[in-house]
């Protein structure tokens, strides 16, 4: 069967390879993949960019895919075969609080990921999709929407009557966009052109702004709130971003940390976030659990994914992950299994 590996580390050594057919032991299931999606995260690993955190020879890249269980081990009862399912971000991490045995182990970054034709599972890392989900769109699901539920949900705890701010045409960004505006929030959103300016407001954003015509966009948003600021920002961009999310944020105000797409180190006003009783907080893909709440809040609500129009097949990773790197996309970068 097919499988993408790089070795050595770098995105030039990236290929597609036979690798020998697998089967399930006790307490696994097969799953045949159909499709995957990619993540910045993705671009780091295939270069070796998390260090000893990662594999750094042999590794089958891709942290997001979806398939059918094609073959059930010994004393596996949660599944059969012909259930379509989703894998999660962190095998290890089931339900509770981050702890650090729970994250241990990662798709595509300490072990093998889903860019292969077949994958052997836990059956306890799996999720299921629901019926009014594609393949395609659930494999967009483990890591980007994951974040962005965690961010404005699970942690964030956004309701009806609360504002909250995104941050361009990503896919963490518009699922966080679509999770507000399900959760009944007013939603803020900034971008770089009017076309996705416009995908924006049709998602749901009641306000949006042009970053790269007003450099000072926080203000704007301030302004725009009639001075309330923002309950909840998003922060995608990292350091050249969290000054304007900072500025334009509320009294008590959240800011989840999730990108650093515009850098990893930014200056941080520390009175500011004294004065203004200001919680600054990672957010990451969460445990199963929460990943099955998410999975089924959008399958209630019809939340459907943001996939952009260009897809690629697995022989063409190499092209799909330059393509997620150049930021011309809308949504999700996805290839085919």
């Amino acid at each position: 069967m097919k499988a993408a590996l790089v070795n050595p580390m770098g995105l030039d050594n990236l290929r597609i390879v036979d690798v020998p057919e697998v089967q399930p032991g006790a307490g696994q299931v097969l799953v045949a993949m159909k499709a995957a999606s990619l993540n910045y995260r993705d671009i780091l690993a295939v270069e070796g960019g998390y260090g000893s955190m990662q594999k750094q020879e042999n590794l089958i890249p891709l942290s997001d895919g979806a398939g059918e269980i094609i073959a059930v081990g010994e004393g596996v009862r949660e599944w059969k075969v012909g259930d379509r399912v989703v894998g999660t971000f962190f095998p290890d991490w089931q339900a509770g609080p981050l702890r650090v045995e729970a994250v241990a182990t990662d798709l595509g970054g300490r072990m093998d990921g889903v860019a292969v034709e077949q994958r052997v599972f836990r059956a306890d890392a799996l999720v299921k999709i629901p019926d009014n989900m594609s393949f395609m769109e659930a494999s967009t699901l483990p890591c980007a929407a994951a974040t962005a539920w965690n961010a404005v949900i699970e942690n964030g705890k956004v309701g009806p009557g609360m504002t909250v701010l995104t941050q361009g045409t990503g896919g963490v960004s518009l699922f966080a966009l679509q999770f507000a505006v399900m959760a009944g929030a007013e939603v803020y959103a900034t971008s770089s052109s009017d076309d996705k300016l416009a995908k924006l407001k049709e998602l749901g954003a009641s306000h949006v702004v042009n970053y790269r015509e007003d450099a000072e966009w926080g203000k704007t948003v301030m302004k725009m709130s009639r001075g309330r600021g923002i309950d909840h920002v998003v922060e995608i961009g990292g350091a050249a971003t969290l000054k304007q999310s900072m500025r334009c944020s509320s009294l008590g105000g959240m800011i989840s940390m999730i990108g650093v797409v515009g850098g990893p180190r930014a200056e941080l006003n520390v009175p500011i976030v004294a004065m203004q009783d200001m919680v600054i907080r990672g957010a990451n893909a969460g445990s199963r659990m929460a990943l099955k709440r998410m999975v089924a809040a959008m399958g209630h609500h019809g939340v459907k994914p943001v996939i952009d129009d260009k897809v690629f097949g697995l022989s063409e990773l190499r092209d799909a992950l330059i393509y997620l790197k150049s930021s011309k996309h809308i949504g999700k970068v996805c290839i085919e299994i």
